[in-house]
């Protein structure tokens, strides 16, 4: 099963968050996909998906068809976890991070998509065998700052089900009003995107403590400094949570080894794939701290997410990036929570293949 070719197409799929439009220099109307479809010599087709997010899509693009594409052409698609080592020992000296893992995390969600159709089960199967079919999910929100908007939106979530929900927030009177409009004992988490020093996040999360918090989400800058983190959990006694900007196994080791978080949360289309991924559950499982994947997506990487985690413990959790409108969708109601649950796609490899209409809609014409 060799690979002989690797297209690469950035695709813009527009939605309504119910709050406002551009944030941290990034217009959130819309969201950027690197889609990444590899073809086997004999026809046989798997898609994957690199992160694109915030106006790189073009690097990343570049990345693959330029550099990483060349030397994949050729190769045993069947080879998975061989590729995954062969990329990125070839590419260390570009940086084992950012547009490079971003790169072959996409080129390695495409191959486990191969390699489950090639078996003709879901990558799940091949990962070890599902542990269950349906994975709770958390409503994602948007960043809304005005505390009524935050409350309406908590409420909205609830009443489509949701069993928890995590903010994107950063002041206290908000996360007050999420907690008021959803009532003591549901979980609550507050994502504040690296905002602080270690002494600034330790005021802030001491003001949110009232307000039973699941998890406080990446307060400190930078987001590796992992002995800061250690200190802030123990001084404030609230679970954290941070990976989403780490890359490859060896960042989450030494993020678990220094007892900095409660929850790891590595993204899939980020830290390397599927494989790199893999590696980071065992570590979670033998020190002891929670895998939570980060996946506010809707294209491939979101599907490679629901297949780990169907093979993962009960208390993982989906994350579901909570939209108020989508305006078109490349798998149409199958990624939509339904009573706060997302169904695990059961199809040879990711599960399902992606709208081809869809991309060829909303491909950037120029990309």
């Amino acid at each position: 099963m060799k690979i002989g070719k690797v297209d690469t197409t950035i695709v813009k799929l527009p939605y309504s968050t119910g709050g406002r439009g551009n944030i941290g220099n990034m217009d959130w109307s819309m969201l950027d996909y690197v889609l990444i479809r590899i073809e086997t010599e004999d026809g046989m087709v798997g898609w994957g998906d690199a992160f694109g997010y915030g106006g790189i899509a073009p690097a990343v693009k570049a990345m693959v068809d330029h550099r990483i594409a060349p030397s994949l052409i050729g190769k045993n698609a069947s080879a998975v976890t061989q590729l995954s080592y062969f990329l990125q020992q070839g590419n260390h000296l570009l940086g084992r991070y950012g547009v490079t893992m971003f790169a072959i995390s996409g080129i390695d969600i495409a191959l486990w998509d191969l390699a489950g159709k090639a078996a003709g089960v879901p990558v799940s199967t091949l990962l070890g065998g599902a542990r269950r079919t349906e994975i709770p999910a958390y409503a994602s929100l948007f960043n809304y700052t005005d505390p009524d908007q935050v409350a309406e939106h908590c409420q909205r979530a609830m009443s489509e089900g949701y069993g928890s929900v995590k903010l994107h927030e950063t002041t206290e009177p908000a996360v007050r009003a999420a907690r008021l409009a959803m009532g003591d004992g549901v979980p609550l988490m507050v994502d504040t995107n690296c905002p602080w020093t270690p002494w600034q996040a330790k005021e802030a999360a001491l003001s949110f403590k009232p307000y039973d918090l699941h998890w406080l989400e990446e307060p400190i800058f930078p987001p590796e400094d992992f002995n800061s983190l250690n200190r802030l959990g123990i001084e404030v006694d609230i679970p954290l949570a941070a990976g989403e900007n780490a890359c490859t196994a060896f960042e989450f080791k030494q993020m678990i080894e220094a007892e900095a978080v409660t929850y790891v949360q590595p993204s899939v289309t980020k830290v390397g794939g599927i494989t790199e991924f893999r590696k980071i559950i065992t570590l979670g499982e033998l020190g002891g701290t929670t895998v939570m994947p980060h996946a506010p997506y809707f294209a491939p990487g979101l599907l490679a997410t629901l297949q780990l985690l169907a093979t993962m413990p009960d208390e993982c959790l989906a994350e579901t990036f909570y939209f108020k409108t989508l305006e078109a969708s490349l798998y149409g109601d199958a990624i939509v929570a339904k009573d706060g649950n997302i169904t695990v796609p059961t199809g040879p490899g990711l599960g399902l293949d992606p709208n081809l209409d869809v991309i060829k809609d909303y491909a950037v014409k120029d990309g």
